[in-house]
């Protein structure tokens, strides 16, 4: 039997199982650009405007390093500024989780295992996962170009962008693929992947503030960087995009070779055997879940900090470039109620980063379907463990997980901000506030994924669509003049604004007894249920 045999039949199974998560991420990568771009041109309709909002960013270090360089001081250079770097973590994430999802998670469920016993061949499995992923870039390119192009931006600029971030997608494909070999579980090969996509951003930040010192080579390091490289509308550099293909090609050839040298089931890393008694503080069950999340908490919340940091000292120089274009001072200040600019900015970036946040609440959360799905809970509720208890050991680490990092965003934001402005005796307290403000929002995610979890768990993951929905509703809902109506879905849109003046929390309250009641049903829904 070749090797490959079955190749075919199982992507058409990967492209069932996936026909409704897959077009969605899709779909919003693929948009993204035409949508960035749109929102530049409303926001500066002029050249004059559009060369002011470039200086500001060539001067600002912190802006360089999160975002990268401008190359054109055009409308189709800044799209390409904004969306390159973060539309292609965007999609190298999209693609190492799906391809990890259909090779590593399988095996480790016992699906591949069945697979195996029929007509597949040994590579199949990891091909077609490739080929899928790798095809779901090449669509992301095609309605890229052609949504941009629909926003006038230059046809040989589009292009390059649109390659150039599903070079970056295809890049992590293979990156997955060798992270699935590597380690015999799903979540070590995520981290794999996800560690190697964090280096690749820090090469690509410090590559691109360290020209004049002679490190600039380092950018060239990085994937995340090539988007950049490629120069979209300002001078196309073809030949970036064969970096792409061969660093794509060198991933998956050692991931097809690697798994000819293991077993099914297995890692090429072996796992590091554990005691055959748990220690006194793994004999309950919130001490287990604090081993499980301890790692993932640490992470987001030394990150959040250091975001917050990077933010508070860029805000100074963004705020006078907010204040080149009069359109984004009448957004700010809507928003703002006749604040300052700058805590116009605090107040829109906080709601994102919240958002963000959510998404470690809502890993937190789903920890509780994986445990019963993975069966790693039977052998506890066997014991003197209750369902409750079980329970809340990973709701805990959810939602106070949640005002950790929104409080770590807060005052690093603060503490760099008040450096550079007023002082951090004033600025800290603020941010912080602002900041916590947000966990009600975060924790209704949380209840309304328990509630999912509780009631009907084959539908879990729907948290993901309420956060992404969300996520795009604040993002874009002020800029194209959607109703309150519309808005109002979001809980994110019901936060009072603490940089304001002074704010009114009955929406706090709401939003409180809102998340409490969906935890209620969640929780009375999981002690009913089966497990499993």
């Amino acid at each position: 039997m070749n090797t490959l045999t079955g190749t075919g039949a199982l992507m058409r199974l990967i492209l069932r199982r996936d026909r409704w998560i897959m077009p969605f991420w899709m779909l919003f990568l693929a948009i993204l650009p035409s949508v960035v771009a749109g929102a530049l041109a409303e926001l500066y309709p002029s050249a004059a405007g559009l060369a002011a909002f470039a200086r500001g960013i060539s001067s600002n270090p912190a802006e360089i390093a999160f975002l990268g360089p401008v190359f054109a001081p055009t409308l189709g250079g800044l799209t390409a500024w904004r969306v390159g770097a973060s539309n292609g973590i965007l999609i190298a994430i999209a693609s190492f989780l799906t391809v990890i999802r259909h090779t590593r998670t399988e095996e480790e469920q016992g699906r591949r295992e069945l697979l195996g016993a029929g007509v597949v061949g040994r590579h199949a499995p990891l091909v077609a996962a490739l080929l899928v992923t790798l095809g779901a870039n090449a669509v992301i390119a095609v309605i890229s170009v052609a949504t941009m192009r629909s926003t006038g931006l230059p046809l040989a600029g589009a292009v390059a962008l649109a390659l150039g971030i599903a070079g970056v997608g295809s890049v992590w494909a293979g990156m997955g693929a060798l992270a699935a070999q590597l380690t015999e579980s799903a979540g070590g090969a995520k981290s794999i992947a996800g560690v190697a996509l964090a280096v690749a951003y820090v090469f690509r930040a410090l590559g691109d503030i360290s020209i004049d010192t002679g490190l600039g080579w380092l950018r060239w390091l990085s994937p995340v960087g090539w988007v950049h490289q490629i120069r979209a509308f300002a001078g196309e550099r073809w030949w970036v995009l064969a970096l792409f293909g061969g660093v794509t090609l060198a991933l998956s050839a050692a991931a097809l070779v690697l798994s000819t040298r293991r077993d099914l089931g297995s890692g090429i890393v072996p796992p590091r055997p554990g005691p055959a008694l748990a220690g006194p503080g793994l004999r309950n069950p919130l001490a287990l879940a604090w081993r499980l999340h301890r790692d993932t908490l640490l992470v987001w919340t030394v990150g959040f900090a250091a975001r917050g940091g990077v933010f508070g000292f860029a805000a100074q120089t963004i705020t006078e470039q907010l204040n080149a274009s009069p359109q984004m001072q009448l957004l700010l200040r809507a928003l703002g109620r006749g604040a300052s600019v700058g805590d116009g900015f605090f107040t829109f970036i906080t709601v994102v980063i919240a958002e963000v946040a959510g998404v470690f609440a809502l890993q937190a959360t789903l920890r509780l379907r994986g445990e019963e799905t993975a069966q790693r809970l039977d052998p506890l509720l066997a014991s003197a463990v209750k369902r409750s208890t079980w329970a809340w050991s990973h709701l805990v680490f959810a939602l106070g997980g949640a005002a950790l990092v929104l409080g770590a965003f807060g005052a690093g934001a603060g503490i760099s901000y008040g450096l550079a402005t007023d002082g951090v005796g004033r600025q800290l307290p603020r941010l912080v506030g602002s900041a916590l403000a947000y966990v009600p929002a975060v924790w209704v995610l949380v209840g309304l994924t328990t509630a999912l979890f509780g009631v009907m768990p084959r539908w879990t993951a729907g948290g993901w669509v309420v956060l992404i929905g969300c996520l795009l509703l604040d993002l874009f809902g002020q800029l194209f003049g959607l109703s309150e109506r519309v808005m109002d879905i979001s809980p994110f849109h019901h936060v009072p604004k603490t940089l304001m003046g002074t704010p009114s929390y009955t929406a706090v309250g709401v939003l409180l007894i809102i998340a409490a009641g969906l935890l209620a049903v969640g929780l009375v829904g999981w002690q009913r249920r089966d497990v499993g």
